[in-house]
């Protein structure tokens, strides 16, 4: 059974009860629902722990998806002892570390506004994000730095919108990464969209986000980086 990946629709929520349905050998488990996401599109999956009816927590170390996208694996930390199949869990992400990444990965999706060019390649860090490019032209770092922070303090809203596979397959212009599609199959695709009726950006992403452009906080292109004839890499910093 698939299991209810609760953050989809809710990126604040930082705890939620949950029942084990099932147990692997190497001590990763599933439950029937999770607030942890999973790492995937260049956001590294939730840290926390899984805490049982007992009071006694199982610490982890990262969350990622099995065989397919159906599929949310928490691993324990080294040394843990994993639960059992059945078992009942209280479910508590390290809420500071992602909200750090829900940050950063807002601010990545500022910047392919600021630079409207095709994406090579994306990861998003506690501290430094990173987006690639598919671009030639020099650009200046600190007018890059002033555009991203004026969306900031614009204080857009910043929520989720919910298309059918076939809306995508007649709008692929919405796609800015140009070496990886959206994965299609589950009947709907979600939109990271910005500003009122989507009027900043609006791009298909399975990754979590701050709810205004004025939570990002400051931040600055702490460099650009030539990565070959045509590709750029920018390095988004935030502010010390």
């Amino acid at each position: 059974m698939p299991v209810d990946a609760l953050y989809r629709n809710d990126f604040t929520l930082t705890s939620c009860d949950a029942v084990v349905t099932s147990v692997h050998e190497n001590g990763t488990f599933e439950t029937d629902r999770t607030c942890f996401y999973a790492t995937s599109g260049g956001q590294p999956g939730d840290t926390g722990i899984a805490r049982r009816a007992d009071g006694s927590a199982i610490a982890l170390a990262v969350t990622r998806h099995g065989e397919t996208k159906d599929i949310i694996l928490h691993v324990p930390a080294e040394g843990e002892t994993p639960p059992a199949l059945g078992d009942r869990l209280h479910l508590e992400i390290d809420w500071p570390r992602r909200l750090k990444l829900m940050r950063m990965h807002t601010a990545c999706h500022l910047l392919s506004v600021v630079c409207p060019y095709p994406i090579t390649g994306a990861s998003v860090g506690e501290d430094e994000s990173r987006v690639d490019f598919d671009m030639s032209e020099t650009i200046d770092r600190q007018a890059v730095t002033a555009a991203m922070m004026k969306l900031v303090a614009e204080d857009h809203p910043v929520y989720v919108q919910w298309i059918t596979d076939e809306e995508l397959a007649a709008n692929p212009g919405i796609v800015k990464s140009k070496n990886v599609r959206p994965p299609m199959g589950m009947g709907r695709i979600s939109l990271i969209a910005i500003g009122e009726n989507a009027s900043v950006d609006s791009q298909p992403c399975g990754g979590t986000h701050v709810l205004s452009t004025d939570e990002v906080g400051g931040i600055h292109i702490g460099k650009i980086e030539k990565k070959g004839r045509e590709n750029r890499r920018f390095r988004i910093r935030f502010d010390a």
